[in-house]
């Protein structure tokens, strides 16, 4: 499920909506510059974050992990006027690169960067948002979560990358591994969380959609 054939995936990226040369060249820019480039949202999730933020219309969006800004921008693309996303990274080695093409996007005045530790940035916001992206370290997912999830409008949206974590998720040798170990935890607490409404998209490495009932 995890695994398309190259040339199935080739077809479906022929038949979505471009990327669109800033977004090839920061993808460009990603494998080039950085150690871990697969970390990149890349075309087809792009447009996913993208198309789900232009049908939610949110006015604030929050993203926890912003690596090369690939994600922000998309998500940016759905904001309605006068909106704002917040993005949160540790890693300010990335910092330059992803502001570089946050304002190549015309998104300077919209995307709001900042450098530290999600866990203690998250606690400091007296705002809410409408829709919240998380992608960062997953042994904290489920700490994430829990911020996030009292951050969140009543019908807001709560989007997690990399929840099925390469089919690790249902090999038991793989389990004593603390990342896949904080998927598992976080998987299973959104599972049981009668706040909300929830799915799992198997696109790529897994999206769980939560959605915060009214």
């Amino acid at each position: 499920m995890l695994e398309f054939d190259l040339s199935l995936e080739q077809y479906i990226l022929d038949h979505i909506d471009p990327e669109g040369p800033l977004l090839e060249e920061l993808s460009r820019q990603t494998n080039l510059k950085t150690v871990h480039p697969q970390m990149n949202s890349g075309h087809l999730q792009g447009k996913i974050l993208e198309m789900i933020s232009k049908l939610i219309r949110p006015s604030a969006i929050l993203e926890i992990g912003t690596f090369t800004g690939y994600s922000a921008i998309c998500l940016a693309k759905g904001l309605k006027n006068g909106g704002k996303l917040i993005t949160i990274d540790i890693d300010d080695e990335v910092r330059e690169l992803a502001a570089g093409f946050i304002e190549s996007a015309g998104f300077t005045d919209r995307i709001i960067q900042i450098t530290g530790d999600a866990l203690q940035l998250m606690k400091d916001l007296n705002e809410k948002f409408d829709l919240i992206f998380i992608d960062a370290e997953k042994t904290e997912y489920s700490a994430y979560y829990e911020l996030a999830v009292n951050l969140l409008n009543p019908g807001g949206v709560i989007l997690a990358d990399n929840v099925l974590w390469g089919g690790k998720v249902v090999l038991e040798d793989e389990k004593d591994d603390v990342s896949t170990t904080g998927i598992l935890e976080f998987n299973d607490l959104v599972k049981n969380d009668k706040r909300v409404e929830k799915v799992i998209l198997p696109i790529r490495d897994g999206i769980f959609m939560i959605r915060r009932k009214d």
